[in-house]
């Protein structure tokens, strides 16, 4: 089982209203927050995930236990708070990527502490942490801190998804994502989370950075461009993207980092050990396979991740 780490929240996208009226807008709101997209992405491949988060205890907190527990995924390691969830605004812009504005100061998915962290059972494999989460109080210092106890003994994935909203102070998000690097077995970045957090920097080199910790595989996505991994031992290359019809991208991301998961799972190389021990073939078709899922999401509207019989 994966245990995935951070936010869950409503994601609220404006639809057009035909009335005109100025006074009236309307919104569908959709389970979401990158952390838990990755928890319902993994099961939906195939993988025993649980979530570790705050939920509230109001009306849109026990919707999210709901699509929890309907989809499969474990809620042992859930905490409840009599605080509001997160609300997400989002903007689509016209190639489809997501804008977000974040309704979330004193909401329930921040709110976890250190004495929250939960002694884990043998069954969970790995940890995955990522998106504002990681820089948020008091979360971000419970979520450090389980990465650090856990360090070296379960694989641990990392997506920054950065997002400065919630915490407009780039100089944290590069404190907190630098520390969490240290720990990190598996890291999926994009490149804008790479130009938001290292401007001046080349790509290449603050990866190649990165990979002189634990850290044995990056993978860059590039949005339409595809995707480049860059690995310890085999070097680096690149992938191009799956050509699709775009919805929108929302989701894709998160698609492509639980599909990396799942094909580890398969693949039964889930483990610290299995990571260090891929080689340059499998690398790439678990690279191949993360970008046919996060295609197949961006044919979708929202964060609809795929189910593993459709990419096989």
């Amino acid at each position: 089982m994966y245990l995935v780490c951070g936010e869950a929240l409503f994601d609220f996208f404006s639809e057009e209203d035909v009335s005109g009226l100025a006074s009236k807008v309307n919104f569908k709101a959709i389970a979401g927050g990158s952390p838990f997209n990755v928890a319902v992405g993994l099961r939906r491949l195939g993988v025993e995930a649980a979530l570790f988060a705050g939920l509230s205890s109001d009306y849109l907190g026990k919707r999210l236990q709901q699509v929890l527990q309907d989809e499969g995924v474990g809620t042992d390691f859930v905490v409840e708070f009599a605080a509001p969830t997160t609300l997400a605004m989002v903007a689509v812009g016209a190639n489809g990527s997501p804008h977000y504005s974040f309704r979330g100061e004193g909401c329930a998915d921040r709110q976890l502490r250190l004495d929250h962290l939960p002694l884990l059972p043998a069954y969970i494999r790995g940890l995955h942490v990522g998106s504002y989460s990681l820089v948020v109080q008091p979360v971000a210092d419970t979520l450090l801190a389980l990465v650090r106890r856990e360090s070296g003994k379960r694989l641990i994935s990392l997506d920054p998804n950065v997002r400065l909203n919630p915490e407009p102070n780039i100089e944290l998000w590069r404190s907190r994502v630098a520390m969490l690097v240290e720990h990190a077995d598996l890291i999926k970045v994009s490149d804008e989370d790479l130009s938001l957090l290292y401007p001046e920097q080349d790509p290449q080199r603050v990866i190649q950075g990165w990979l002189e910790h634990r850290c044995q595989l990056v993978f860059l996505t590039r949005g339409g461009e595809g995707a480049t991994v860059f690995s310890r031992r085999h070097g680096a290359w690149s992938v191009p993207a799956c050509a699709v019809e775009i919805a929108d991208t929302v989701g894709a991301g998160d698609t492509f980092q639980a599909a990396l998961i799942a094909w580890l799972t398969e693949q039964q190389l889930d483990s610290v050990q299995g990571l260090q021990q891929l080689g340059r073939e499998q690398t790439d078709a678990m690279l191949r396979f993360a970008l046919r899922a996060a295609a197949l999401t961006c044919t979708r509207t929202g964060p609809d991740l795929p189910y593993r019989h459709q990419l096989q």
